[in-house]
């Protein structure tokens, strides 16, 4: 890793199922996790600006890492051998980002997804119920970038014709009124087309995520709540799944709201507007939940995350942890770390490392301490 975040240079080997990063807050211990998240996914949960990426001072950021094929199961090793694959992501200050999958350059980003599946769970996830629908918007389509890699090029597709449309809907044009509908015509046109495709993913995303997220919620609070989870599109999308009708009311929507937005400045209509509900028992959980309620169901949609994505791909994927431990009660402490401590190799970062049970600190685990943006030994030396 090369001059990413606060990091100058740091290179890392992985030697036991379990990484325990220690260190004080502001050392860097959740940029390390995010550069592993970044290689894994092309997204940061923190940032979705690239130059927040790149050390002060410098013009660009490289990410490296070694992994399975994503066949063979099995820890990262420091170089690539018999089933290993190379992962390189530079982030460029000016000329956008490059991609390299065993030293060669990749036409599209996106084929570099797949052989590093992650699922993050850091403090921030512990305002998914309780914060905006855009922050429950971003954790589902996290969860369907892992089932579907292509997913992120229908986002990235979508993001940009809807930055484009509004623009037009706030500026027009000076040829005119006929000029301006036409061009609107073209963008419904497709907007109606990946909007719909991303509805889609999002809705059977949701639904294989419920019955896992609500077992795991029933077994954390010993069987006294239901939870369920809804998908709200933000279109109107009457029927069963299909998309040609699913496309054809959704570009009537969108031709229908136009008056409207040509007002507002903004689309009205569309996947940047879903919502998922979560409820437990009948009541929204974001507005009737305690705050250990609130917990203890982020903490079920996590471990339904990671069974999910395990389910489908045959093999878990590198677990995530950064700084949740502090807030959890003990209880549920135990029992995320019980859950994921065999079956999972997992990075989990913490101020101290009494923080783990005895267990944890023993001979399955690699414990690194983090200064300054430096690996540091015991006794606080580079």
């Amino acid at each position: 890793m090369l001059d990413f975040r606060n990091y100058d240079q740091l290179s890392l080997e992985l030697c036991q199922p379990r990484l325990l990063v220690i260190g004080a807050n502001g050392e860097g211990k959740s940029n390390l996790l995010e550069a592993v998240e970044l290689l894994g996914s092309l997204r940061s949960h923190r940032s979705g600006h690239d130059r927040d990426l790149i050390r002060h001072g410098q013009s660009r950021a490289l990410v490296r890492g070694w992994c399975g094929d994503g066949d063979t199961p099995g820890a990262p090793e420091p170089a690539p051998g018999l089933n290993q694959l190379e992962l390189e992501l530079e982030v460029r200050r000016q000329g956008g980002r490059q991609a390299r999958r065993n030293g060669k350059v990749l036409e599209r980003q996106l084929d570099l997804v797949g052989p590093l599946r992650c699922v993050g769970f850091s403090a921030l996830d512990l305002e998914l119920v309780r914060g905006e629908p855009a922050l429950r918007r971003q954790w589902l389509d996290r969860v369907v970038l892992q089932l579907e890699p292509v997913y992120g090029e229908l986002l990235a597709r979508y993001g940009r014709l809807l930055r484009q449309r509004s623009q037009l809907l706030r500026r027009g044009l000076s040829q005119g009124e006929q000029q301006l509908h036409s061009l609107l015509d073209a963008f419904d046109q497709q907007m109606a087309l990946i909007g719909t495709r991303l509805h889609r993913r999002r809705r059977r995303a949701l639904a294989r995520l419920q019955p896992l997220a609500a077992a795991w919620q029933a077994q954390l609070s010993g069987g006294r709540e239901r939870l369920e989870l809804r998908y709200q599109a933000g279109s109107q999308l009457e029927g069963e799944e299909a998309e040609v009708p699913w496309r054809e009311a959704l570009l009537e929507q969108l031709r229908r709201q136009r008056p409207e937005e040509r007002r507002l400045g903004a689309c009205q209509v569309g996947p940047h507007r879903d919502e998922v509900a979560m409820l437990l028992g009948e009541e929204p959980a974001r507005r009737f939940g305690s705050a250990g309620q609130q917990r203890t169901l982020v903490l079920a949609l996590k471990l339904a995350e990671l069974e999910l994505v395990q389910q489908l791909w045959g093999e878990p994927p590198l677990l995530l942890l950064d700084d949740v431990l502090a807030e959890l009660d003990p209880r549920r402490q135990e029992l995320l770390l019980e859950v994921v401590g065999t079956g999972h190799q997992c990075l989990v970062s913490a101020t101290h490392l009494t923080s783990f049970s005895a267990n944890w600190q023993g001979g399955d685990s690699q414990v690194v301490q983090i200064c300054r943006g430096k690996i540091v030994d015991s006794a606080g030396q580079p």
